[in-house]
């Protein structure tokens, strides 16, 4: 029986980088956290510990500074674009580089009613996410970006059912025509093309999931995720597919009858776990080969 190295790569992990722009007395910020990751020759480095074709961590870690100032960041996708073609351009053993990047946003604190220039506080719930892939290693330079974001936590009060599902013995949960909805969703969608003006397409990405959560009447929280994916793909042609995880975030009509209390949904148990976990992939029925652009995330999906 052989053994051999069926596959490799290594990067730099959490490298939290904050860029603040002082150009003039209104200063901007850029709050990301970057991890890196390089594929190619390195075979010899894993079976006998040659460290020859290895560019150090610490090398790949110094350059997502250095880009910050150089570079600039105008945005997260084009940061992590500038990144990935570098380290396969210059640096030779480097067949393919990823990068994946979450930016935490902030809005600037208001002092007698004016937005102040250089102190802000941490806005919003969700963390915007950006992962790209530049390849050649079959010789064919391709370039893959997935924008997205998790940790979106939305809920509405009614507008949503769950009835008609199988019964067995095992079954105690009653159907509903009129239940509280609530997630935490993470989101990821597929561009075809960079030549995109990446934070309006984030920002109507966004608002289009969250107009078809408050606005659909569902009968399920997968034909929520179905209508989020697909109002994205029919504004967006720039995007080939969106995936989407959301967990159920259960709230339970509390049992007030013990102390004499009518409850008509009105008071809920918040349950945070066990929980049911949704996910799909809306895509093109002609949408472009994905190749590695959803790798290495943890789970199929997102």
């Amino acid at each position: 029986m052989g053994i051999v190295l069926s596959g490799d790569q290594y990067g730099k992990a959490e490298n939290r980088v904050v860029r603040i722009v002082r150009d003039t007395p209104r200063h901007e910020i850029r709050d990301l956290n970057v991890g890196t990751a390089l594929r190619g020759k390195f075979t010899e480095a894993y079976t006998d510990g040659d460290q020859g074709a290895v560019l150090p961590t610490d090398t790949q870690k110094q350059t997502c500074y250095a880009f910050a100032k150089e570079k600039g960041i105008a945005s997260i996708e084009q940061y992590g674009l500038d990144l990935a073609t570098h380290f396969v351009d210059t640096v030779d053993p480097v067949s393919g580089a990823r990068i994946e990047i979450e930016e935490y946003a902030w809005q600037r604190v208001l002092v007698d009613g004016a937005e102040h220039d250089h102190t802000w506080v941490r806005r919003g719930q969700e963390t915007r996410t950006a992962d790209i892939t530049v390849d050649e290693s079959d010789g064919t330079r391709r370039t893959w970006v997935v924008g997205g974001f998790t940790g979106l936590t939305i809920l509405k009060s009614t507008g949503s059912e769950f009835h008609g599902f199988p019964v067995d013995r095992y079954t105690v949960l009653e159907p509903t025509t009129d239940r509280v909805m609530a997630t935490s969703l993470v989101a990821k969608w597929r561009f075809t093309t960079t030549d995109v003006d990446w934070d309006t397409v984030y920002d109507d990405v966004k608002q289009l999931m969250v107009e078809q959560f408050a606005t659909l009447q569902s009968k399920a929280l997968q034909q929520t995720l179905f209508a989020m994916g697909s109002a994205v793909l029919e504004a967006h042609p720039e995007i080939a597919e969106v995936r989407l995880s959301a967990p159920n975030k259960h709230h339970f009509v509390y049992d007030l009858a013990p102390f004499g209390l009518e409850n008509n949904n009105e008071v809920f148990h918040a349950d945070d776990r066990p929980y049911g976990l949704i996910q799909a992939a809306v895509s093109r029925d002609d949408a472009p080969d994905a190749g590695p652009a959803w790798e290495p995330q943890r789970s199929w999906l997102v």
